[in-house]
C-alpha cells in the first residue's frame, strides 16, 4: 500500500517549490503518492513585524494563494498539476505572481481562466486563514513552508537546492521518513549557503 506524502506550500515561496519537485521524484522510485495542500505564508506572518522588504513579498503573495485555495476547492484533481504550471513561470521562469500569471497557468492546465479572479479578493481569505490554522496546529507557528506530513507526523522541510533526482530522492525520502517515525524528533538545521537551483 503507498505511502501518502503530503505537502503543504505556498505558490511563491522557492524552498516550497525545490521540496515539491524532490516529492514528485519521490513518487517515481518509492510506493508513495504526494497530496499538495495549499498553505499561506501571508496569514502566518499576519500582525508580525517584518521588514520593508518580506513586508511587500507577503503582499504580493496573497494572489498565487488564492488562486491555488479556489483550484483545490474546486479541482482538487488539478491542483498539482496547477501548482507545477504556476510554479515553473514564477520560479524557473522568474514571471510575477500576478493575475497574468495565474491565468496562464489555469489555461495550461485546462481549467477556466476566471478563477484567477480569485486573487484579487478576500473574500475566500477565512477559508485561506482555516487551512493556515490546521498547518499551525500540526507544526506550530515557527515554521513557514514546505511542511510535509507523513504517516501523521508533520515537519517543516526538507529545505533542499537542487532538488534530488532518481535514487538519490528516493535516498532522502527515506531519512525522511525515519526522522519522521520518532514522535521526538523537532529539529535538525544548518545555515543554507546556495539559492534554489532551478534546473
Amino acid at each position: 500500500m503507498a505511502t501518502t506524502l503530503e505537502l503543504w506550500f505556498d505558490p511563491l515561496c522557492p524552498w516550497a517549490w525545490m521540496t515539491s519537485r524532490w516529492a514528485l521524484e519521490v513518487a517515481k522510485v518509492r510506493d508513495v503518492e504526494v497530496a499538495f495542500h495549499v498553505m499561506s505564508l501571508a496569514v502566518l506572518n499576519e500582525g508580525r513585524e517584518l521588514d520593508e522588504g518580506y513586508r511587500a513579498l507577503m503582499d504580493r503573495s496573497w494572489g498565487g494563494a488564492r488562486v491555488a485555495l479556489a483550484v483545490q476547492q474546486q479541482y482538487p484533481e488539478k491542483l498539482a498539476d496547477f501548482y507545477t504550471a504556476l510554479g515553473t513561470r514564477i520560479h524557473p521562469g522568474g514571471e510575477p505572481n500576478s493575475r497574468a500569471t495565474h491565468e496562464a497557468a489555469l489555461a495550461e492546465v485546462g481549467l477556466p481562466v476566471e478563477l484567477a479572479a480569485a486573487g484579487d479578493t478576500d473574500a475566500n481569505d477565512e477559508a485561506l486563514r482555516a487551512e493556515q490554522v490546521a498547518v499551525t496546529a500540526a507544526v506550530g507557528d515557527e515554521v513557514g513552508t514546505p511542511v510535509i506530513r507523513v504517516n501523521g507526523m508533520s515537519l517543516f522541510g526538507p529545505v533542499i537546492s537542487p532538488a534530488p533526482k532518481g535514487e538519490d530522492a528516493g535516498r532522502l525520502w527515506d531519512g525522511f521518513v525515519n526522522v519522521c517515525s520518532y514522535p521526538g524528533f523537532f529539529e535538525l538545521k544548518r545555515t543554507r549557503t546556495v539559492d534554489p537551483i532551478f534546473d
